[in-house]
């Protein structure tokens, strides 16, 4: 069984483009494809017109360098401070022999400690990744991810563990990033209501397949069944922001 087949499509530079559908419909497979962290089986992936598909080694470092990636468990070495986590973004610009003792130029740390300025938690940089709320860990994956200076961000399911307001303070944290840097942002969320909100264009697949390509105002309540398969539930919106919530 394929994750994804008869599947072509062009993100255009700087777009904020939400891929929705229900858990197994490919949208991590469609992600993961671009940065080469699954190879694709068939076809091919162009990052500005380079193939990344057929590159290996050097290659294939370089061009990861310009794809950030967000998870939705983090992904962080949670016994180690936050600024040594966010550094981890500059890995391919350092020699290994740095990166194994720790050694980062002033220049990177310099980098590290403004990507946390810009997510809000500068005070963090010297606090153990684990002593953070889902929320600060999270911002700290942004953080990791803006350092590599991509061109690209890719956010798996970046709010699955997280209550509304803080999902929110996320999202609009990768939004802000997104119009400041003009870094194309592809993102994957199962909320309808938060793919409304936030997505310049919104991507639905299910089964594989690409069911819709188009803008929020567009993605109506039938494109949204469609997508799914089954009429909506409760459970497809996250629900509302609120500034009353602790982050």
């Amino acid at each position: 069984m394929k994750a994804l087949k008869n599947f072509n499509i062009t993100i255009n530079p700087g777009e904020f483009v939400v891929v929705v559908g229900l858990s197994g419909a490919g949208k991590s497979t469609m992600l993961r494809c671009v940065n080469r962290l699954v190879t694709p089986t068939d076809g091919k992936v162009y990052i500005d017109g380079k193939d990344i598909t057929g590159a290996n080694g050097t290659a294939l470092k370089r061009l990861r360098r310009e794809v950030g990636m967000i998870f939705q468990n983090f992904n962080l070495v949670k016994r180690s401070p936050v600024l040594r986590n966010v550094l981890a973004g500059r890995v391919s610009y350092v020699p290994t022999w740095r990166t194994l003792l720790g050694l980062f130029p002033k220049a990177d740390r310099e980098i590290a400690l403004d990507c946390l300025q810009r997510v809000g938690i500068p005070e963090k940089a010297a606090v153990r990744a684990d002593a953070l709320s889902g929320g600060q860990q999270q911002r700290v994956g942004i953080a990791r991810a803006l350092a590599q200076k991509p061109k690209i961000i890719l956010a798996d399911e970046p709010v699955a563990s997280l209550d509304p307001p803080t999902s929110h303070a996320v999202m609009r944290d990768l939004k802000r990033i997104n119009r400041e840097d003009n870094i194309t942002t592809l993102v994957n969320l199962h909320f309808i209501d938060m793919a409304l909100e936030y997505a310049d264009r919104i991507i639905g697949l299910r089964d594989g397949e690409l069911v819709f390509d188009g803008s929020t105002s567009e993605a109506t309540s039938d494109v949204f069944e469609e997508i799914y398969g089954r009429p909506i539930t409760d459970d497809d919106v996250i629900g509302e922001d609120s500034d009353a919530a602790s982050f």
